[in-house]
């Protein structure tokens, strides 16, 4: 599976912003994929997953409602919306892709680096 992130950009506290990933390769019904970013100095931390044959969307507790993950199964892309954005949420954001029935995400992104200013 190849991954594309994109949509990064420089924002404001407090503004918007949706960041894409383009899937290609493989069929991704037997495939989860996820958002993740990784803040300077920080270990990388896990945001959302969308296992892709059902829709279903699983976050992590910190996005309480400010995040949104979303797939478009015909273009084969997921999206992140990301609302009332933080400085903290300053990060790379990855999307990478595991198999069904693994844990470990074998496939990655090269990453889109967000900035939120205060």
């Amino acid at each position: 599976v190849q991954l594309q992130a994109s949509g990064g950009g420089l924002v404001q506290a407090g503004d918007s912003l949706r960041l894409s990933c383009a899937a290609s390769g493989r069929s991704l019904g037997r495939y989860v994929l996820g958002w993740f970013r990784q803040a300077p100095g920080k270990e990388r931390e896990f945001i959302a997953r969308i296992y892709w044959s059902t829709g279903s969307i699983h976050y992590a507790d910190f996005v309480k409602g400010r995040f949104t993950a979303s797939r478009d199964n015909a273009k084969t892309t997921m999206y992140l919306q990301m609302n009332s954005l933080k400085p903290e949420d300053t990060a790379i954001y990855y999307c990478a892709a595991r198999g069904l029935v693994q844990t470990e995400y074998d496939f990655w992104g090269q990453g889109t680096q967000v900035t939120v200013s205060s």
